[in-house]
């Protein structure tokens, strides 16, 4: 059986697991430890290392992808919305692999949540514009068309009152503001419908904590497009993450 080990570092948990490549599904624990505060690179690079030596992984010759909330070009982190201001033009690849000692291969978060659920997921076999969104700290993003990934899209960032949407409308917004699902889905309502006009997708998916909860919000929203929950919810970026690091 074919396997790999992905990590899923996010703006409030870093979480690993080992991958079952053929079923795309975990063939361990799903490992958790809370994101550094301030989530410096060295700080992070401390607690991937625990994670992986909670798996007992960290000798292993498995394959090893690491996806990261930032847009990510050749290993280098270019963006850094929920973490700190250090991961801007850094290169984040190389860092890891000389902390780790081995070979990575180093992704944005949202895309490898993309990729899980276009090979082992909710998206699977889908035609044309595939559009999944991560609702949680943040918003990610990932373009597939015809499971091909367009890397590096970043739909939290979409404008709004002079501030990224997400800071509005992630699942953060909700806890932080006590918002009902009610008044919560209106916002993605908003997001949602804004996204659908710029790209005319022919799925939505939705990721990220949220999607444990998919009955709550999306009856909710009024699309053309049809939206469906990410079948690995929480794991598809740790899914994503090893499946990129063993093709």
């Amino acid at each position: 059986m074919a396997k790999a080990i992905g990590v899923d570092i996010g703006g409030t948990g870093i979480k690993a697991g080992i991958v079952d490549l053929e079923h795309g599904t975990l063939d361990s624990d799903r490992i958790r430890v809370p994101t550094p505060k301030g989530a410096a690179p060295a700080d992070v690079l401390t607690a991937v290392k625990e994670v992986l030596t909670t798996l007992d992984v960290q000798d292993s010759d498995l394959p090893l992808g690491v996806a990261f909330p930032a847009i990510v070009k050749y290993g280098k982190t270019l963006s850094a919305a929920n973490v700190s201001k250090d991961w801007v033009g850094f290169e984040a690849e190389r860092f890891f692999e000389d902390g780790l000692g081995r070979q990575i291969t180093f992704v944005n978060d949202a895309d490898a949540a993309g990729v899980a659920e276009v090979r082992h997921g909710s998206a699977r076999d889908a035609r044309g514009l595939t559009i999944l969104t991560t609702l949680g700290t943040g918003i990610g993003s990932a373009f597939l068309y015809d499971g091909v990934l367009l890397p590096n899209t970043e739909l939290g960032h979409l404008w709004r009152d002079h501030d990224s949407i997400e800071k509005w409308c992630a699942y953060s917004a909700m806890e932080r503001e006590s918002l009902s699902w009610e008044a919560w889905s209106a916002r993605l309502q908003e997001f949602y419908s804004h996204v659908e006009f710029l790209f005319s997708p022919d799925l939505f998916v939705v990721g990220g904590g949220v999607s444990k909860h998919p009955e709550k919000f999306l009856p909710l929203l009024e699309l053309k497009t049809p939206i469906v929950a990410a079948v690995h919810r929480n794991s598809s970026g740790i899914i994503g993450a090893a499946s990129l690091a063993a093709d």
